[in-house]
């Protein structure tokens, strides 16, 4: 009897490569569970030329030639870019000085790819899941310019927001705060399309942790792992400490493994004015609907599976396993061995 065929779940990613990014450009292109039909990249940790520099780098350790990589949007569509270079590195991606792609991105612009794959996802009946690591900028270009593209869409699984902290302000997490007005566009365009949204936030994003121990084992393999290890140890250099998170990376755990994150559906905006609260996303979590019919706002009609908790080791377990298969480092104990519930929320300003 032959085993029947395990359907890889098609996926494309968002990205502004960034360390964290390549954490997960690293799993999206290695994982067997995974189909990588494409890469779009757009300003935000780095300027967008290092982006789409740092992307082809990534993807040829990875040996992935094969997927296409287009350059989008370089700017907000009203806010100053302000880059993340203090965060990731004068390159965007540790300054690791890794060889230069001798590949060219894709002729078109990335909105083009998006819509072009998109659509024939939809003709072939094999809707993509969308994984958005970056400011919103090229997906509210691409649903307010394409809205077809919603019949190729599974879901859309975005790194971005918090339900309680935030990084880049005090009241704000990066991503949504480089341009706020894409993320407020993609929660209506999504509402009004009928798209799933799935928020890995701020809330979960420092969970999974990766050891310098353990990177040191990923510095001792050739390829993609050695690449790996670099990351984590940038990270733990930089920030002085002796792990690192995987950042970005849990959002594609969240694909292959969703089990391993409390989701939670609730109302959201994102908060386009006010001083000190400007990108912050209002997860609204009230429970009595009282207090919801006196608002005089009314509900949030973007309704977002807001994740909440996550069993970090198990992320870090499946990215690390990945990188190196056999995978025989010190144990990860799991904080739970089913869906984890909501703990106390990290504060670290990392990102």
């Amino acid at each position: 009897m032959t085993d029947p065929v395990r359907r890889r779940t098609p996926v494309v990613l968002d990205v502004d490569t960034g360390v964290d990014d390549a954490c997960a450009l690293l799993l999206a292109s290695l994982h067997p569970d995974l189909e990588l039909r494409a890469v779009t990249c757009v300003g935000g940790n780095a300027p967008l030329a290092d982006v789409v520099r740092n992307t082809l780098t990534v993807l040829d350790v990875c040996g992935r030639e094969d997927v296409p990589v287009a350059a989008g949007a370089a700017r907000p569509l009203l806010e100053t870019p302000v880059d993340a270079r203090h965060v990731h590195g004068d390159d965007g991606m540790g300054d690791l000085d890794r060889p230069t792609s001798t590949r060219s991105p894709d002729p078109r612009h990335a909105v083009e790819l998006l819509r072009d794959v998109l659509l024939e996802a939809a003709e072939a009946g094999e809707p993509v899941t969308l994984v958005p690591l970056a400011p919103l900028t090229n997906i509210a270009l691409l649903l307010r310019t394409h809205p077809q593209v919603a019949r190729g869409l599974e879901r859309i699984v975005f790194m971005g927001g918090a339900a309680e902290v935030g990084n880049a302000t005090a009241s704000a997490e990066f991503n949504v705060f480089h341009d706020p007005e894409a993320a407020a566009v993609v929660l209506d365009a999504a509402t009004e399309l009928g798209i799933e949204l799935v928020m890995y936030g701020l809330d979960v994003f420092y969970g999974p942790q990766v050891t310098r121990e353990q990177a040191a084992e990923l510095l001792a393999q050739d390829g993609p792992a050695r690449l790996a290890g670099e990351l984590i140890t940038f990270q733990c250099d930089r920030f002085g400490t002796g792990s690192a998170t995987i950042g970005d990376a849990g959002a594609v755990c969240a694909v292959i493994d969703p089990g391993a994150l409390a989701v939670r559906p609730l109302p959201m905006r994102v908060e386009l004015a006010g001083t000190w609260s400007r990108g912050r996303t209002i997860v609204d979590r009230r429970d009595w609907a009282g207090n919801l019919a006196h608002d005089p706002h009314g509900e949030a009609p973007a309704r977002v599976g807001v994740a909440l908790a996550v069993d970090g080791a198990r992320y870090t377990r499946l990215w690390l396993e990945t990188l190196q298969p056999g995978w025989s480092g010190m144990t990860l104990e799991s904080t739970t061995s089913a869906t984890p519930t909501p703990a106390s929320i990290p504060t670290s300003i990392q990102r």
